[in-house]
C-alpha cells in the first residue's frame, strides 16, 4: 500500500476530501498533528523523512507561513520536509496554509493580501482541464506568489490560486473542505468576525449542490495527481 503523510496544522483542519480520496486511490494515511490547540503554534512536532512516503499533503491553518513568532520554529521544519520531498519527486499538494508552505520552500513569497477572501469564490482557470472555475470554497487573508519555474494553473484579481511546479501542486483555496468542516469553520467565529469580513454566515456553508459539485471536481484534481504526476 501506498504511504501518504499528511501535515495537519489546525486539530479542526482535517484531511477531508483530500484523504477520502487518497484512501480511495490506495494510498494510507499517516498524519502528523502539528498544533493541538486552534492557533498555538510552538509545538516541538519533528517531521519524518518525506522520501519514505509516496505522496505529501499539507493542509490549511488559521496562522501566516511568515509569522515565526507566533507559529514557532516548525515552520522551517516544515519548510525543510516539503523541499525535501519535491527534491526528491515525491507528489506534494499543498492547500490554503499548505499552498503557502510549499510556495515559500520553492522560493515563492508569502504576504497579507491587500484583501480577503471567505466564502465562495470563481476562479481565472488557466487549465480548465485541471481545474475548473468553481465555485470553491475559499477562506484566507494571505496570498502566495507562483514560485520560481512554476506554472500558474489559476487565480482571481486578488492573487494566484494554482500552480504546479514538477509534480508539486499548490492551491490556494480550500477543495478539501466538505459541508461538516466548513459548518465546524463557520461555528468557531462570532457575527462581529463575519461583519468585519462583509461576510453574511449561511452562505458559507453553500448547501449540499454546491457541495456536491465541488467534490467531483476536487476529485478530478486528485485524479489528475495520482494518475499523471505520481507515476510520471
Amino acid at each position: 500500500m501506498r504511504r501518504c503523510l499528511v501535515i495537519q496544522h489546525e486539530p479542526n483542519g482535517p484531511a477531508g476530501l483530500a484523504g477520502e480520496r487518497l484512501v480511495h486511490h490506495g494510498y494510507e494515511l499517516h498524519v502528523i498533528q502539528v498544533m493541538d490547540t486552534v492557533g498555538v503554534g510552538h509545538s516541538e512536532v519533528l517531521f519524518p523523512d518525506p522520501t519514505e512516503f509516496d505522496f505529501v499533503l499539507s493542509l490549511g491553518s488559521v496562522q501566516g507561513v511568515y509569522d515565526r513568532e507566533a507559529i514557532g520554529s516548525w515552520i522551517d521544519r516544515e519548510l525543510d520536509c516539503l523541499r525535501a520531498a519535491h527534491r526528491h519527486g515525491v507528489p506534494i499538494l499543498g492547500l490554503c496554509f499548505g499552498g503557502q508552505a510549499l510556495s515559500a520552500a520553492l522560493g515563492g513569497t508569502v504576504e497579507k493580501a491587500p484583501g480577503h477572501e471567505v466564502g465562495w469564490i470563481e476562479l481565472e482557470t488557466l487549465a480548465p482541464e485541471i481545474i475548473v472555475p468553481g465555485p470553491w470554497f475559499a477562506w484566507h487573508v494571505d496570498r502566495f506568489t507562483v514560485p520560481p519555474g512554476a506554472i500558474e494553473l489559476a487565480r482571481t484579481e486578488l492573487c494566484p490560486h494554482a500552480f504546479r511546479h514538477g509534480r508539486s501542486v499548490g492551491l490556494q483555496f480550500h477543495p478539501e473542505a466538505d459541508e461538516v468542516i466548513v459548518k465546524d469553520w463557520v461555528a468557531c467565529c462570532d457575527d462581529d468576525y463575519f461583519a468585519a469580513h462583509g461576510v453574511v454566515r449561511d452562505d458559507l456553508c453553500g448547501g449540499p449542490q454546491r457541495h456536491a459539485d465541488a467534490r467531483e471536481a476536487f476529485f478530478g484534481i486528485i485524479d489528475w495527481m495520482v494518475d499523471d504526476l505520481a507515476g510520471s
